[in-house]
């Protein structure tokens, strides 16, 4: 993905296993990210384990599914670096998108 010029790599990992492939690849060298966005629940929380249960599980996930990428397709506003309040925080708090301000506060590292 490319961001104010630079190339920024950008995984997403939906479910647990998905985020232990991903990670497994960081460790042994063959893939580096600068973002990895990691959803436990397999589709995210759209279909997390917080969500009311229901006897037709699959179709009510799958209607669930539909109906929240509706609203996100019909948003005014669909991407964060697109949101007015987050280039906002970037515009008077934080920096440019990956400076050292941004990357203190806002990224995580694990050493194992």
């Amino acid at each position: 993905m490319a961001l104010g010029g630079r190339t920024i790599n950008v995984a997403v990992a939906s479910g647990l296993g998905n985020a232990r492939k991903i990670l497994e690849n960081i460790e042994n060298g063959t893939s580096r990210y600068d973002v990895i966005e990691i959803m436990a629940c397999p589709g995210g929380c759209i279909n997390g384990g917080g969500q009311p249960y229901s006897r037709e599980r699959l179709e009510t996930m799958r209607a669930r599914t539909r109906a929240l990428y509706g609203i996100d397709d019909k948003a005014t506003v669909r991407k964060p670096h697109e949101n007015p309040s987050v280039r906002k925080l970037y515009e008077e708090f934080l920096g440019e998108p990956g400076g050292h301000k941004a990357h203190e506060l806002l990224h995580t590292n694990y050493w194992y």
